[in-house]
């Protein structure tokens, strides 16, 4: 049982996994300092506020901290948006490329790139290609 539990963690997929996570902890970190002290401040200028996470309003003796909820939001939409990126950009990597434009040997009638000199079946020259 322990050497297949061994197997189980060291495959590459739980690797790449774990990897993964730590790499999206380290990023939540960098995305939330990037809120908390880039962007949130110039919100906070706007309200007078010297910090926008300690926006606050009260209600019968309970404070709502509205300015660190927003903060948590404009971190995670940040955070939604580059991970769109990221996705967008793997998918349009994994499409797969058009085929190379083909026409038909007029001798054995082989597919043969539009581009070819000679067909690679019968050895035939080939003309220019027509004009479609």
């Amino acid at each position: 049982m322990l050497k297949e539990f061994r197997d189980f963690a060291f495959k590459g997929n739980l690797i790449e996994l774990a990897v993964a996570f730590i790499l999206g902890v380290a990023f939540a970190t960098l995305i939330a300092a990037t809120v908390d002290n880039l962007i949130t401040p110039i919100i906070a200028a706007i309200f007078g506020k010297p910090d926008f996470s300690r926006l606050s309003f009260t209600i019968n003796h309970s404070t709502f901290t509205y300015g660190a909820w927003i903060n948590a939001v404009i971190a995670f939409l940040l955070t939604a948006f580059v991970l769109f990126l990221v996705i967008r950009a793997y998918n349009r990597s994994k499409q797969p490329e058009s085929p190379a434009p083909v026409r038909e040997c007029p001798f054995c009638r082989t597919a043969v790139a539009e581009s070819a000199t000679r067909c690679p079946a019968c050895t035939s020259e080939l003309g220019p290609a027509p004009v479609a």
